[in-house]
């Protein structure tokens, strides 16, 4: 049985030999010449990489010329662009102010409250049938609620009383010429009521504005540069006003519109030495007029007032001063005239500003004012607007108090 075994084993390695022969034999078959592979393989060298500025395709064989032989465009040189300049800052668009002539019967209008309160009042009573002493007392009473003060008052009164008797019978045209022709009386002074802008002299006239606070000053300064410009008067500004916050800017915003120039300092500076600077530049520009700003002062305080007059003095070194006008306001009645005669004793004040005649003033203030300092009002304010400070007329700020 083994034996069996050996023999069918032996038979089987013989088998796989005889296979492994056969296959062997098969893949040592030569290959056909085209097929046969070169003994010495052709190394083929790869095209070369496109340079910069080489053409894609294969070169072709064919002349070429050097650079020097090529003529080539003359190349023009660029236009540089041109240099866009800094835009300059604009300069403030300079306003033409009304004309001042007639601005206050333009203004008319401003003064209905006065009117009411004065012209008006007077009319209806002067009007009644019978003249009583209850009705006198009505009058003086009107006139005392307008400001008028209690002196002028009675004068006015006693006036219009023997007036009255003699005219008899009243028709309403006589009662308004009479009221008028009285009360121009009480508001038309002696003294000139313009803003004196002219000395004569070769250096400019200097106009000091002082007041109190919350009087509008500095608002009224700068309208008044800007009625002396629409008058063709070139102007210069002094902004001495150093303590409160801001008015060296506004009064510079007010010159601007009109073309006037600002002299101003550092805020909390000296005011004697920025009024001195600025007379000094408007001589040296040969302007018309300096106004200068000062502080509001708080009659109160004699060290502000001590002040105040510093600055006259300082002023005053370099020329004459022409007018210091006081700015009052007309709201304030009776207790504008306390702070007047204060101003009055530290500088000599030459003429009156009245502000903010176009709200609950009584036109009676101008009245008053003019009577306890002896000086004429120049100016009356009528408005918020730019244009509504008008010179002081009297025979039309009577007619706007009665009305038509």
């Amino acid at each position: 049985m083994e034996i069996v075994i050996l023999a069918v084993v032996i038979a089987v390695v013989l088998v796989g030999a005889v296979s492994g022969l056969v296959v062997g034999g098969r893949r040592k078959k030569q290959l056909p010449p085209a097929e046969r592979p070169s003994a010495t393989p052709t190394i083929t060298t790869p095209p070369a990489e496109p340079r910069v500025g080489d053409e894609a395709e294969t070169p072709r064989d064919e002349s070429r010329r050097t650079i020097e032989e090529v003529d080539l465009p003359t190349a023009e040189a660029p236009e540089a662009p041109p240099a866009e300049a800094e835009p300059a800052p604009a300069a403030p668009e300079v306003e033409v102010p009304e004309p001042t002539e007639g601005r206050l019967v333009r203004l008319r209008a401003r003064l209905a409250r006065s009117q009411n309160a004065l012209g008006k009042g007077l009319l209806t009573l002067l009007s009644r049938e019978h003249l009583d002493e209850d009705t006198w007392e009505e009058i003086e009473d009107t006139l005392l609620t307008a400001d008028v003060g209690v002196v002028p008052t009675q004068e006015l009164v006693e006036r219009l009383r023997e007036r009255v008797r003699v005219l008899g019978t009243r028709t309403p045209q006589e009662l308004r010429t009479l009221l008028r022709e009285e009360l121009l009386k009480l508001v038309a002074t002696d003294a000139p009521s313009a803003v004196k802008t002219d000395n004569g002299l070769e250096t400019p006239a200097v106009v000091m504005v002082v007041g109190v606070n919350g009087t509008g000053k500095t608002t009224t300064t700068g309208k008044l540069a800007r009625v002396l410009v629409a008058d063709g008067k070139s102007v210069v500004l002094g902004a001495a006003d150093t303590f409160r916050a801001a008015a060296a800017d506004q009064l510079q915003t007010w010159g601007e519109r009109v073309g006037a120039r600002t002299v101003r300092g550092p805020e909390g500076g000296d005011p004697a030495s920025i009024a001195f600077d600025a007379v000094k530049e408007g001589i040296a520009e040969h302007a018309d007029v300096v106004l200068i700003d000062t502080a509001g002062r708080l009659h109160t305080k004699a060290g502000l007032m001590d002040e105040l007059g510093k600055v006259k003095r300082v002023v005053e070194k370099q020329a004459p001063l022409d007018e210091v006008l006081l700015v009052l306001d007309a709201t304030t009645g009776q207790n504008g005239l306390v702070q007047a005669r204060v101003f009055a004793e530290v500088v000599n004040i030459t003429g009156i500003v009245l502000t903010k005649l176009d709200g609950t003033a009584k036109g009676g203030i101008v009245v008053a004012v003019q009577r306890e300092l002896g000086v004429p009002v120049k100016l009356i304010g009528l408005g918020e607007g730019p244009d509504d400070l008008a010179p002081f007329d009297p025979e039309a700020f009577v007619d706007a108090l009665i009305g038509d």
